[in-house]
């Protein structure tokens, strides 16, 4: 039984705890990750956000070992049986499935771990992702989401206040403009749906070139 991946570049990954049987997320495989699934015994997956492959627990360690391998009746379909090394989730729960649509609330009988760090700027950028959904009309963030006019003058308005700290004021006021720019920046992100994680190939692939020589390939 072979997938077709001419027919479909993109196919969804469902993944199971292999002892408690519990769904822990849904991703997606091209044919490079999925063979390097099968290839290294775990979990890699072609992010549509960051447009890359990646490692299950590449940055958060929380890894994931493959016990088995299934393919549906369609050939369209995967189900990963693995052993999951810490939590699947970003939140620091188990399972990414904790919240009931049909009651209208969080499962609260997942524990959190607060040691689940996958990294600030990322669980930044995710928390944002999650205030579009929101319906809290005190959220800073979902203002700025539904007011892309008001999220660009911010985002001038902190670069501005960046510059100014940087010229003549203290490291500590200089930091803390730079946090606010790149929080203002992450929801301009958000907004557009680009994972933060694309910026960091962007500036990955700028090393070994000079500033010139950049400038000159991106107006070609």
């Amino acid at each position: 039984m072979n997938i077709d991946w001419n027919k479909i570049p993109l196919v969804p990954a469902i993944v199971q705890e292999v002892v408690t049987n519990e769904v822990l997320m849904l991703a997606y495989m091209n044919q490079e990750a999925y063979e390097l699934t099968k290839s290294t015994g775990f979990a890699h997956y072609f992010s549509r956000s960051k447009q890359r492959i990646w490692k299950k627990g590449e940055s958060s360690n929380h890894t994931q070992e493959i016990v088995d391998i299934l393919l549906d009746c369609d050939n369209d379909t995967i189900l990963l049986k693995v052993k999951q090394n810490g939590v699947a989730c970003h939140t620091g729960r188990k399972s990414c499935f904790f919240t009931s649509v049909t009651q209208d609330k969080i499962i609260l009988d997942q524990e959190v771990n607060i040691n689940a760090i996958y990294g600030v700027v990322d669980t930044l950028y995710h928390t944002i992702l999650e205030r579009k959904s929101s319906m809290d009309e005190k959220s800073w963030t979902k203002k700025l989401l539904d007011n892309p006019a008001l999220l660009q003058e911010k985002i001038i308005e902190e670069a501005n206040e960046l510059c100014k700290a940087i010229k003549e004021e203290s490291d500590e006021q200089v930091i803390y403009e730079a946090a606010d720019l790149l929080y203002h920046s992450l929801v301009g992100l958000g907004h557009r749906d680009i994972s933060p994680d694309r910026v960091k190939q962007e500036l990955a692939r700028r090393f070994g070139m000079s500033g010139i020589e950049e400038k000159e390939n991106r107006n070609k």
